[in-house]
C-alpha cells in the first residue's frame, strides 16, 4: 500500500464509528476532495527517520494530520462561501459544519499523549486567529484577505514533520522544517495540490535529518567483566 492510500486508509478508519452513517460519509466524502500531502508527507518524515518503520504502525499520527486539515480546510472554505445563505434546505451546510468539527476532534484524539499534540492546538489557535484578521483584511482594500489563507498550510506542514519524525524517534532539525517550507510554494487558493509529486522525497527528507548517534555499545565488543 503507497503512502497516500495509507494515510486514507487511516483517516477512514479513525471516523469509522461516527453515527449516523450518513455524517460519516460525508467526513468520508471531504476526506476524498482533498489532497493527501499532509499525512503522506507525515509518513514520509517517518521513513526518513527509519526506513524501516511499518507504514500502518504510523499511519494513525498521518491521519492524526490529515483529519485536522481536513477539518480547518473545511471550515475556512464554509466561513468564505457561507453556503446557507444561498439554500432554503439547511441540511448540508449544517452537516458540513458538524462534519468540519468531527474531522478536527477526531484529529486531535490521535494526536493526544504525542509529541504533536501541543503543535496541533497551536495549528488550531492560529487559524482561528488569521481567519479573524481575513475578515478585517475584506474590509480594507488596501489589504489581501487571501495573505491569511495559507498560514494553514504552513502550519499543517510543520505539523506533518514534528509528527512523523517523533513517530519514528526522530527529532526534526531546522534545516528540515526549511527544506519542507519549499512546498508553500505549490499552495493555491483551494489548498495542497491533489497530485503529490510536490512533496520531498524519503531519500531528500533524510539529507535533513542527522543520523543516530551511536550508542556506547554499539560496535564495542564486550569484556568478560561486563557481561
Amino acid at each position: 500500500m503507497d503512502e497516500a492510500a495509507t494515510c486514507r486508509s487511516a483517516a477512514v478508519d479513525a471516523v469509522e464509528d461516527v453515527y449516523p452513517a450518513r455524517l460519516r460519509d460525508d467526513i468520508v466524502a471531504h476526506v476524498d476532495a482533498g489532497s493527501l500531502a499532509p499525512g503522506t508527507l507525515a509518513l514520509r518524515c517517518a521513513r526518513a527517520v527509519d526506513d524501516a518503520v511499518d507504514d500502518d504502525a504510523i499511519g494513525s499520527r498521518a491521519a492524526g494530520v490529515q483529519l485536522i486539515y481536513d477539518g480547518l480546510r473545511l471550515t475556512r472554505t464554509l466561513a468564505h462561501t457561507e453556503p446557507w445563505t444561498e439554500v432554503d434546505d439547511q441540511t448540508q451546510p449544517n452537516l458540513d459544519i458538524l462534519a468540519a468539527d468531527v474531522l478536527v476532534a477526531r484529529g486531535f484524539y490521535l494526536l493526544a499523549r504525542t509529541d504533536a499534540a501541543g503543535r496541533a492546538v497551536e495549528v488550531v489557535q492560529t487559524f482561528g486567529r488569521e481567519q479573524t484578521e481575513r475578515r478585517d483584511a475584506a474590509a480594507d482594500p488596501t489589504r489581501d484577505p487571501a495573505d491569511h489563507d495559507r498560514t494553514l498550510e504552513r502550519d499543517v506542514l510543520d505539523l506533518a514533520v514534528l509528527a512523523g519524525t517523533t513517530a519514528a524517534g526522530g527529532t526534526p532539525t531546522p534545516e528540515l522544517y526549511a527544506y519542507v517550507a519549499d512546498c508553500n510554494d505549490h499552495v493555491t487558493d483551494d489548498g495542497f495540490p491533489n497530485e503529490l509529486d510536490f512533496l520531498p522525497t524519503v531519500a531528500g527528507l533524510r539529507g535533513t535529518i542527522p543520523p543516530e548517534e551511536p550508542t556506547a555499545d554499539d560496535g564495542v565488543p564486550q569484556s568478560a567483566g561486563d557481561s
